[in-house]
């Protein structure tokens, strides 16, 4: 039977680091004490671009140039590219195509760009697992997981300025006739919150033609605990449907948006701490790479060992949740 593993993930970010006596000074200067906010957010510090050279791109290109020189692959060794992305460099050609190039990838690769926003990443995996398994000419996958947030940021908004961090995750994912891989995903979706975040917040056609500027991220306030209740039974559905239950997962590598989500799933569920991984104290929130970047910490920090089952989570704009179940 054909399975497909994580062979690989490693992760890139900003050269600037950015702690939060900045993003306090900068608020306080509005009037606004936003020191509860990043308690409850869980940060400390987060990576920043601050020069003209980085962007989405260049740092997709960097995760990727890493985690193929971990395992010794070189661009002719990859048969697909997936780039999940909501800050694209550019919407014409795929963003995939410039990792594509760089990487000096063959003809026959599959490539193209997901946009599922901060759940992206999660859904690409997921995407490519399944195709794999179905198409026996793809045999090796490069998911590359990159948002330039705070490109968008909006400077009077906590939520997007004080928040956001910029960084990448490459993940090759790889096929095997081993008892291990890809398990299970299940998806949720509430479009009734299609309106709280936008970007641009008027859309393409209406600020282009009436010339106006896309400068930041549209963010309605709306309670992030929401997501909660559909999160407690995706969990209790993806297990039961797999013979498994909660204590049968070794480590949880969950969305990284906010600390006080992570807690509550915790305690819900009585997880050990020691299953979670959380790295969004040094990262920021870092949109699309977020579980990723939490699964490279796990494997670095030796939390996460070959066979461990993982369930990853994480949350789109929209909003749309993924929970997947990985076997490392």
């Amino acid at each position: 039977m054909t399975n497909i593993r994580i062979k690989a993930v490693d992760v890139y970010h900003a050269k600037k680091q950015v702690n939060n006596d900045v993003y306090l000074e900068h608020f306080k200067k509005q009037g606004k004490d936003i020191t509860n906010f990043l308690n409850i957010m869980g940060r400390k510090k987060r990576y920043v671009i601050d020069n003209p050279e980085e962007n989405t791109i260049t740092m997709a290109i960097e995760a990727t140039n890493r985690v193929l020189k971990k395992v010794g692959l070189e661009g002719k060794d990859i048969d697909m590219i997936i780039f999940s992305t909501q800050v694209p460099e550019v919407t014409v050609p795929t963003n995939a195509m410039f990792i594509h190039n760089a990487i000096q990838a063959k003809k026959g690769t599959v490539i193209f760009d997901m946009n599922a926003n901060c759940a992206g990443m999660t859904i690409a995996v997921e995407q490519a697992s399944r195709y794999m398994k179905s198409n026996p000419h793809v045999n090796t996958a490069l998911v590359v997981g990159s948002d330039y947030l705070s490109l968008v940021a909006d400077p009077k908004d906590a939520m997007t300025y004080a928040n956001f961090g910029d960084a990448s995750s490459a993940i090759i994912l790889e096929k095997t006739s081993n008892d291990t891989g890809f398990v299970d995903a299940m998806f949720e979706v509430d479009s009734s919150n299609r309106n709280n975040i936008l970007y641009p917040h008027k859309g393409l056609s209406q600020t282009i033609k009436a010339g106006e500027s896309a400068e930041f991220m549209h963010w309605l306030p709306f309670d992030g605990t929401m997501s909660l209740p559909y999160t407690y039974e995706m969990f209790e559905a993806i297990l039961e449907r797999n013979q498994l239950k909660i204590d049968d997962v070794d480590v949880f590598c969950l969305s990284q948006f906010a600390k006080v989500n992570m807690d509550e799933i915790q305690k819900h569920f009585n997880i050990p701490e020691e299953k979670i991984i959380y790295v969004g104290d040094r990262y920021g929130y870092t949109g699309t790479s977020s579980p990723f970047i939490a699964l490279h910490e796990g494997i670095e920090t030796g939390k996460i060992k070959r066979g461990d089952l993982i369930l990853f989570w994480t949350i789109g704009g929209g909003h749309e949740f993924i929970t997947m179940l990985f076997r490392y």
